[in-house]
C-alpha cells in the first residue's frame, strides 16, 4: 500500500506558504508506517516544534494500473474520505533552506490521519465537495473540490506516469488555506460535507 500526497493543489495555500502555483501535479509518498492506527493515541511528535494541520480530501485506489487516461480515471476510485496530512513545519523548513528532500517532515510514523470511507459510484465521482476541520469545535479549515487546481483525474493520469497505481493506494489531494499549529491538547475533527469523518487528540 502507498500514500501518494499531492502539494500545492490549492492555489490560496501555495500562496500562504510562498510558493509557485505548479504547472503539474506536485507528488511527494507516505510510507505505510505514516498511516495512523485510531486505537492508539496520537502523541506529538518528539522532534518537532512548530506542527501543522492540513484537511484534504482522500481517495481509496480498486483497481491496478498504469499510464491511466484521464479519461479512464474514474475506474480506478471507489472510495472517498478526509484526512490530515501533519506536517513537521519547522523540520520542513529547515531541509528546504538546504535544498534537501523533506520525508522527515511529512512522511513520519502517524503523520496521515484517515477518516471513515464513503463508497462512491463512478457518477458521483463528478460531485464537487466540501470539507473542513475544527479545532476545538472553530472552524480552523474548508475547502471545496472543485478549487483543486488538478482534478483528481488529472492527478491519476500524472501519478500513473512514473507509479504503478494498486488496489488499496491512497491518494491525499491537496489542503486548501488556512494550514496552522497545533498543540498538545487540541482536539480535531474532520468533515465531509456534514458528516464528521474522524476526530482526533493531540497528546
Amino acid at each position: 500500500m502507498k500514500i501518494f500526497c499531492i502539494g500545492r493543489n490549492y492555489s490560496e495555500h501555495a500562496r500562504e506558504l510562498h510558493n509557485a502555483i505548479p504547472e503539474e501535479p506536485v507528488v511527494f509518498l507516505k510510507p505505510k508506517t505514516a498511516l495512523y492506527q485510531p486505537h492508539v493515541p496520537f502523541y506529538y511528535p518528539e522532534f518537532c516544534n512548530e506542527l501543522h494541520y492540513e484537511i484534504e480530501v482522500v481517495f481509496r485506489v480498486c483497481k491496478n494500473g498504469r499510464y491511466i487516461p484521464e479519461n479512464h480515471a474514474y475506474k480506478y476510485i471507489n472510495a472517498v474520505t478526509v484526512g490530515i496530512d501533519f506536517t513537521a513545519r519547522d523540520v520542513q523548513n529547515e531541509l528546504k533552506s538546504k535544498g534537501l528532500p523533506w520525508e522527515k517532515a511529512k512522511a513520519w510514523d502517524n503523520s496521515a490521519i484517515l477518516g471513515k470511507w464513503v463508497e462512491l459510484q463512478p457518477e458521483q465521482l463528478r460531485d464537487h465537495r466540501n470539507f473542513s476541520l475544527l479545532k476545538n469545535d472553530e472552524m480552523v479549515q474548508q475547502g471545496n473540490t472543485k478549487d483543486m487546481l488538478f482534478n483528481y483525474q488529472q492527478i491519476i493520469a500524472n501519478i500513473s506516469k512514473y507509479f504503478s497505481l494498486n488496489i488499496g493506494d491512497l491518494i491525499f489531494t491537496g489542503t486548501p488555506a488556512g494550514v496552522g499549529e497545533c498543540s498538545v491538547g487540541d482536539f480535531l475533527e474532520g468533515y465531509l460535507e456534514d458528516e464528521k469523518m474522524f476526530e482526533l487528540e493531540i497528546k
